[in-house]
């Protein structure tokens, strides 16, 4: 099988994550590049460790994330499809076993909420990795004064962990946002479709998905 080091060696892969996450900037976008991914990447790990799945699933699951926003690079309108798409022809190019290519691909072009669905258990790994990267670092705005409510938010993120249970049956999302930035409702306003496709990739997982802020459940 193709690793996930060797997908993250590849010189074209990491020069459409660099343009992409350009493309990303120059439209006001937070950031989308190598500390993203490779966050998402650790985090579907996570998931499917703690879950019992095998090290080529989880293997798999790295893959896709370190993939999943490269359609960026084509636009930002419908960027999981156009990324499945760039995914299947590099990773055919490095010769990867076809029925990983078509889990790759497929929780790629599944990631986003808009048409997003947890049709396997990489995608949905994928899914709750990639929505529970919010954090302060990622607002790329220097003037405060000038936020919209994306940059609010996220800047508003003081600390962010996602976490299953001792009993694998609870997945939570556990937030700590300073008010003083963005409010709870912002959060609900700009994330509450996202949070729903959480809900159906942990459930495809066996779990529940939960969501914490300031020590508060609010789901």
């Amino acid at each position: 099988m193709v690793t996930y080091e060797e997908v993250k060696k590849n010189h074209a892969i990491n020069t459409y994550i660099k343009k992409a996450d350009e493309s990303l900037r120059a439209l006001g976008y937070t950031e989308h590049s190598f500390a993203h991914v490779g966050n998402v990447a650790v985090t579907a790990e996570y998931i499917l460790r703690t879950m019992g799945f095998s090290e080529h699933e989880i293997e798999t699951a790295k893959i896709a994330a370190y993939l999943h926003d490269i359609g960026n690079l084509v636009n930002r309108v419908d960027h999981s499809q156009s990324g499945a798409v760039m995914a299947f022809r590099l990773l055919t190019n490095m010769d990867m076993e076809a029925e990983d290519i078509a889990t790759i691909t497929t929780a790629i072009g599944n990631h986003d909420e808009g048409n997003g669905v947890p049709v396997n258990a990489v995608a949905a790994a994928l899914i709750l990795a990639d929505k529970s990267d919010v954090r302060r670092s990622r607002v790329r705005n220097n003037d405060i004064s000038s936020f919209d409510i994306h940059d609010r938010v996220n800047y508003s993120v003081v600390s962010s962990r996602l976490v299953i249970n001792e009993e694998k049956t609870n997945i939570t999302l556990v937030l700590s946002i300073d008010t003083n930035y963005g409010s709870v409702m912002d959060y609900f306003e700009i994330f509450l479709d996202r949070m729903i496709l959480c809900r159906k990739a942990a459930e495809r997982l066996g779990l529940q998905f939960k969501l914490i802020i300031n020590d508060q459940p609010l789901i």
